[in-house]
């Protein structure tokens, strides 16, 4: 049964992928039936994350950059300043969410965002993310554990993209990526952030 519970957005700025990361674990392993629902504004500092069943082969030259192994499903991606990550950390049994729905909600999310700005952007089916003119600009991975989920997505706002060259995007061979800059929109991380939260809390409540 679905329960109407407030969502808290949290700004932290510039992270470190790993700290965020192990912060995002205790929180999901620390709250109980009454822990709020959160969603976290972040931008990490350069870092290549590959999904827990990612395959080697996808890293192609990843140069300096490290490359983290972790608990999230899909494949590789990259992660630096200029890109808005949101992190979901929601109680998807009080929710009354499946994976699939939020899933779903999430790429909605993206699309609308993009979409109040002029661009326009899809889903696929069978290669989850937010994609504009088949290039792909929003990703998305998340862990589940007793029915609560972490991890999040990703949009490519105003970035250095070359680091994508080092690898096949989500596993994609030969996936082009965009971002917002490049399609004419300027906008600041945060602002965009706190748009594309608000978006998603609607959605998630319209379940």
């Amino acid at each position: 049964m679905f329960r109407s519970e407030p969502i808290l957005i949290k700004y932290l700025g510039l992270t470190d992928y790993l700290q965020t990361w192990e912060e995002m674990k205790y929180f999901t392993a620390a709250r109980d039936l009454d822990t709020a629902d959160e969603l976290w504004i972040t931008e990490h500092a350069p870092v290549f994350t590959q999904g827990h069943n990612g395959k080697p082969e996808h890293l192609l030259d990843t140069g300096s950059i490290p490359v983290i192994q972790i608990d999230r499903g899909g494949q590789v991606t990259y992660h630096g300043p200029g890109q808005l990550v949101l992190y979901c950390l929601l109680n998807l049994t009080r929710l009354g969410l499946g994976v699939r729905t939020l899933v779903t909600a999430i790429e909605l999310s993206v699309v609308e965002f993009l979409g109040r700005y002029g661009i326009e952007a899809f889903a696929r089916k069978n290669a989850p993310g937010v994609y504009v003119n088949q290039a792909k600009i929003a990703a998305l991975g998340l862990r589940i554990r007793k029915g609560c989920c972490y991890h999040g997505l990703c949009l490519n706002v105003d970035m250095d993209l070359s680091p994508f060259n080092g690898i096949n995007p989500c596993g994609l061979r030969g996936q082009a990526v965009t971002q917002m800059i490049d399609l004419g929109i300027s906008i600041e991380t945060e602002q965009a952030g706190r748009e594309l939260a608000q978006l998603l809390m609607g959605n998630i409540k319209r379940g």
